[in-house]
This record gives structure tokens, C-alpha cells and sequence, in this order.
């Protein structure tokens, strides 16, 4: 049974320390400025040199106790941990922002004073020589991330071209980085992208009075169109009526010459018969009457006729004497 606790609680503790082991490979050094004349300035207005560390997993680690150093010194493997503690800065305890979330950010400032805060160490970097800077566990033995920093100019930086690439990069002054992602993409507005491409404007100006005067210009080719139309509608409209004049005389012409032309053959054969003539002048007429009415208005004229039907007194006959 010992044998068995002792077998499983050398197992526990190897896995957590595996698990921890990579963990701590998450963090990282990601961006150094060696030489700050106009950058990032500290809580007390100063300017000074920073490292930038970054958590690139999703994991949230605190990095509190461990190490920074700039002192090659310390990669002796035969140097006794005390020795190399007193040559590394230690990150402080107590201090919230230690703990990284998972793709955060921490900076600390070199070549300051820890008085002046949890943040500031005590790390030397010097801008004119080549600098190693190194991190490593709480342990002072094991090295997580190191980077050899070139010399650089005033207010650039040393970084990597992505959070945890194994690619390093010199940033210029205006790409710079601090407690933030490296990789940034920056999206141009339409604002300030029409301010770069057309700064006095002039472009803009044509484009928008090019549209106002098209827009008149079809407003003046519709309305043109409609009055046209509707002049066209007015005169169709107008010429309706003489044409169903000309046709009512023109009929009325032709009843008249068919009632001439009857007449005249009864008179000329001495047969006057009144029944036929009647009989061809009501013809005449109720065909007058037809043709005239195909070309009325439709409009129908009711005339009432008062009648005594409904009269109450001679419906009272029970009353008249």
C-alpha cells in the first residue's frame, strides 16, 4: 500500500510538473526598446528602457517570481543558484498585473529602481551594445525565453514579428508596440481614407454636383415626356366628340336621302300609301334615333311623374259618401 501511495504521488507530481513546465513555455519576451527618448513614458513622466512580456497561449499564468536578467554570466551551468539570483531581477509578489491571461501583456521598466514600483527592475541595458535579455523560472535554473537585442536606433524596437513567431523584427518609431499585440491590423476608414486620397476635397465636390445635375437632368427629360403625353391625351379627348357630330350628320344625311328617294317613288308611281310611309319614316327615325344614341355620353335622365296611387284619400273609401 505505501509502495502504491508512493508510486501514485511521484506520478502526481511529475505530471504537474510537466503541465507546469508547459505552461511556462507560453510566456515569452516579446518586444524590447533599448534606447527611449520619446516613447512610453512611466508613472513619474520618465522615459526608460522596457521589456515586454507575453503570455501567447490561452491560459491564464501568473509570472510573479520569476526572473529577468541582461547578464550572460548566469548561463553557467556551474553557478550556484544564490549566485545567479543576485545577478537576475526578481518580478515581485503582489502585484495583480502578474497574472497574464490568456494573449496578454505585461511590461516592466530596466534600468530603474524597484522603490518606484512592481514594475520597474533593476535590469541594465546598455542602448550602445548588443543585450542579452533572458528569463527564467522561479527557480533561477531554468531558462524559459532568451533574445540578443541589437543595436538599435532611439525609440525603436526589437520585437517579434508575431506574438510568439520565432521571427524578429527592428520596429520603427511609429510601428512600435507597447502592451500589445505585435501584429495589429489596422483597418482605414472611408473617412480618413477620402482625407488621404482627396485632402482639398476637390474630387468629392465634382462627384456630388456631377449627381445633383444628372438627377435634374433626368427630372427635366420625364416631365417633358409626361407633358407631351398629356397634350396628346387633351387633343385625342377633343377630337372625340367632332368625330361623333360628323357621323350623326352624316347619318342623318343618309336617312334623309333614303326617305327622299321613297317618297319620290311613291309619287312617282301615284301608289301614296300612308301605312307604308309611316311605316318608312318611323323606320327612319328609330334608326336616327339608334346611330344617335351609339354616340351619347351615356348618361341617363330619370324625369320623375308624381301619380295619385299612393294618395291617402282615395284609398279611404270607407269614408266617401
Amino acid at each position: 500500500m505505501n509502495k502504491f501511495s508512493l508510486l501514485l504521488g511521484t506520478l502526481l507530481l511529475a505530471g504537474s510538473s510537466l503541465m507546469h513546465a508547459q505552461i511556462e513555455q507560453s510566456i515569452k519576451i516579446n518586444e524590447v526598446m533599448t534606447s527611449n527618448t520619446a516613447n512610453l513614458q512611466d508613472e513619474y513622466g520618465q522615459r526608460e528602457a522596457w521589456i515586454e512580456i507575453a503570455n501567447v497561449s490561452f491560459t491564464t499564468y501568473n509570472i510573479r517570481g520569476m526572473f529577468i536578467t541582461t547578464d550572460r554570466s548566469v548561463l553557467d551551468p556551474t553557478m550556484s543558484v544564490p549566485e545567479r539570483m543576485k545577478r537576475m531581477s526578481a518580478i515581485p509578489n503582489g502585484e495583480p498585473r502578474t497574472s497574464l491571461g490568456g494573449r496578454q501583456h505585461l511590461l516592466l521598466y530596466c534600468n530603474s529602481l524597484s522603490s518606484k514600483g512592481s514594475l520597474h527592475l533593476s535590469v541594465k541595458i546598455d542602448p550602445e551594445q548588443p543585450t542579452w535579455v533572458g528569463i527564467y523560472s522561479g527557480n533561477a535554473t531554468e531558462l524559459i525565453d532568451s533574445v540578443t537585442v541589437p543595436v538599435i536606433a532611439a525609440n525603436t524596437s526589437y520585437a517579434r514579428q508575431k506574438d510568439g513567431s520565432a521571427t524578429w523584427v527592428v520596429k520603427k518609431a511609429d510601428q512600435v508596440t507597447p502592451g500589445i499585440s505585435n501584429l495589429t491590423d489596422v483597418v482605414e476608414t472611408k473617412t480618413a481614407k477620402l482625407k488621404r486620397e482627396d485632402p482639398h476635397g476637390f474630387g468629392i465636390t465634382v462627384l456630388a454636383m456631377g449627381i445633383v445635375f444628372f438627377c435634374l437632368a433626368l427630372l427635366f427629360v420625364f416631365f417633358t415626356l409626361f407633358g407631351i403625353f398629356m397634350r396628346h391625351r387633351s387633343t385625342v379627348a377633343k377630337m372625340q366628340p367632332v368625330k361623333a357630330g360628323v357621323k350623326t350628320v352624316e347619318k342623318t344625311k343618309e336617312i334623309g336621302h333614303k326617305t327622299n328617294v321613297i317618297l319620290q317613288d311613291g309619287l312617282k308611281t301615284k301608289g301614296i300609301d300612308k301605312e307604308v310611309y309611316m311605316a318608312v319614316i318611323a323606320m327612319a327615325l328609330k334608326q336616327y334615333q339608334d346611330n344617335v344614341h351609339d354616340v351619347e355620353s351615356g348618361v341617363i335622365t330619370i324625369k320623375p311623374k308624381n301619380t295619385d296611387w299612393n294618395m291617402e284619400l282615395p284609398q279611404m273609401t270607407q269614408f266617401h259618401e
